[in-house]
């Protein structure tokens, strides 16, 4: 069996050798997997890092490639058709499998032998530390998974994320691969959804796609993603992806999704002032200020 991971990379030179440490020293063996890097047109030392680090970890099957249309989506899409196995795995150039991620990614698609689709948990790793106003509803923002303490299916529409998630080449291919009319971040704007669109078309043919917490990745959280700014950008972020993917579907669909924004929003005031009430107020206006995001983003305001 043959596993293809695929990391696109932006503007991540710090963290990417790290990363591909985490995956040079797999329980595994190398001789399980191959992995791909994409450079998404960074403008950093990230080619100069990659080769440094090729040079002293010469063994396994690394490929560096680049692809110039901005977004993850474009990036991702170009890993997967020069991909070689029979599986895809998409991760995050700043996310640190676990020493036995290949191992347990393998031992799911053997106990699940119909599976086509299918992610696991995210820790993040915050540097230097947890800040006291991330609640676990923010903290989803910078990328917190944990659906379930055991391996099962997703339910009640839920789906795999981004930076931890394995598909079936074939099916992958099948299905078009990632919508590149929502490509991640482009510049300082960012179109999210992919992998929920993505993860909505498998099921859409029947499917089922599972979450296995034992496929374990730890994803950098450093204080440049702590900043209204970026919470900005990631909140408002989901809101252009789902205007976007609702808005293909039918006005309808549209309209309910606000409605399903609004209820949420809702649901955070009430979040909020249970914080406060908790003696936690520093949570209570973050949670806020998500879903007012993530409404602007669905509203194209």
């Amino acid at each position: 069996m043959h596993l293809s991971i695929i990391i696109c990379s932006y503007n991540r030179a710090s963290y990417i050798s790290d990363a591909l440490t985490c995956l040079y020293e797999q329980t595994s063996g190398l001789e399980a997997f191959e992995a791909i890097v994409v450079d998404n047109n960074s403008t950093d030392n990230t080619a100069e890092v990659y080769k440094n680090w090729r040079a002293s970890h010469p063994n396994g099957s690394f490929t560096y490639t680049t692809e110039t249309r901005q977004g993850a989506s474009f990036a991702r899409n170009t890993g997967a058709k020069i991909a070689k196995g029979q599986w895809i795995c998409f991760l995050d150039d700043d996310a640190l499998a676990t020493e036995s991620y290949v191992a347990n990614v393998i031992k799911h698609i053997q106990d699940q032998p119909y599976a086509v689709g299918f992610g696991g948990r995210i820790i993040p790793k915050y540097i230097p530390a947890k800040p006291k106003w991330m609640s676990y509803y923010v903290s989803s923002l910078v990328g917190n998974f944990d659906y379930a303490p055991n391996a099962c299916a997703f339910e009640n529409g839920k789906y795999p994320l981004e930076s931890n998630m394995i598909v079936n080449k074939q099916v992958f291919e099948n299905i078009g691969g990632f919508n590149t009319a929502l490509p991640g971040v482009v510049g300082t704007l960012r179109i999210g959804g992919e992998g929920k669109e993505l993860f909505f078309k498998i099921r859409a043919l029947g499917h089922t796609i599972y979450y296995d917490p034992s496929i374990c990745v730890y994803h950098v959280v450093e204080i440049k993603k702590l900043t209204s700014e970026y919470m900005y950008r990631v909140a408002s972020g989901i809101g252009r992806g789902e205007r976007t993917r609702t808005k293909n579907i039918s006005l309808n669909t549209y309209l309910l999704k606000i409605i399903e924004y609004l209820f949420k929003l809702g649901a955070s005031v009430v979040l909020g002032i249970k914080y406060a009430i908790q003696g936690t107020p520093a949570k209570s206006w973050p949670i806020i200020k998500f879903r007012i995001d993530a409404l602007k983003g669905l509203l194209n305001y």
